[in-house]
């Protein structure tokens, strides 16, 4: 959808006139632009997978006292935002500050593991019809959720590892409210570093090791974000490289085979 269509779907989800809009740097799955209506106030306007189900991630994610824009509007097509500072990457505080509020939403917990509807990161589809046994739900609705479209080597190594599941994963962890896509280009800044909020989730209920190990694939957070969240349950460094093959499996699929070398070094720390 071009961007001046966002922009004008956006203003007429609010009910307001256009003044202006301007594309912003989004996501590799959305496009994301900054409106101005015509009250003056300027807001920000989203693609996605499925707006009104990402508008229901966010409000919990907001409910659970962890900061996020405000949902102004939702349609099958955009998703309209409060405007958060946007002024750079986290320091100092900030780290602090993110690790209390995934603490905050981790406290968040449901009924089973999964979401009431199924999502998706890109072509990708997140499958989350609710499961009460979390091992179980790890290998059938991520580990081996897109195995088959994987080269059949790490697929077999995969269905190895999905085997051994109920002897590496807690079999019921509290299902706490997850980010599901928890990395620093989905944390927002505002000056000084400090936290302004959460974007663009892909929630559901699970263990909440599964944010923090995507946290740390790409980088580790700073200093501050373990003493914000608290102690980490025992064992969970052997857990993390099982908890980095889902990302790392969306990475395959959405960008190719440069990210097989992830995914092998991945099951190599996962024993298999």
């Amino acid at each position: 959808m071009m961007a001046e269509r966002i922009a004008e779907e956006g203003a007429r989800l609010l009910g307001e006139g256009l003044e202006g809009w301007r594309a912003l740097a989004g996501g590799d799955l959305s496009q994301v632009v900054r409106v101005r209506l015509s009250s003056g106030r300027e807001v920000i306007v989203k693609t996605g997978p499925a707006p009104r189900v990402e508008a229901e991630m966010l409000r919990a994610i907001r409910a659970a006292g962890a900061p996020a824009p405000e949902v102004l509007g939702a349609s099958d097509r955009v998703l309209a935002l409060e405007a958060l500072e946007d002024a750079g990457s986290l320091r100092g505080a900030g780290w602090e500050a993110l690790g209390a509020a995934v603490r905050r939403m981790h406290g968040a917990t449901g009924d089973a593991y999964g979401w009431a509807e199924d999502y998706a990161l890109g072509t990708v589809a997140i499958r989350n019809a609710p499961c009460d046994d979390w091992p179980e739900f790890w290998a059938e609705r991520r580990l081996l959720a897109e195995a088959a479209a994987l080269p059949a080597a790490l697929a077999h190594r995969l269905e190895r590892l999905a085997q051994a599941l109920p002897e590496r994963l807690p079999a019921r962890p509290a299902p706490a409210l997850l980010h599901g896509d928890l990395w620093v280009g989905n944390v927002l800044a505002g000056p000084g570093g400090r936290l302004s909020g959460l974007i663009d989730p892909a929630s559901y209920y699970g263990h909440g090791e599964v944010d923090l190990a995507m946290l740390q694939l790409f980088g580790s957070p700073g200093a501050g974000f373990a003493a914000g969240y608290g102690a980490a349950e025992p064992g969970v460094e052997e857990r993390r490289a099982v908890y980095q093959l889902w990302p790392a499996i969306v990475h395959v699929r959405l960008f190719g085979a440069g990210y097989h070398g992830m995914l092998d070094r991945l099951l190599a720390q996962s024993g298999v």
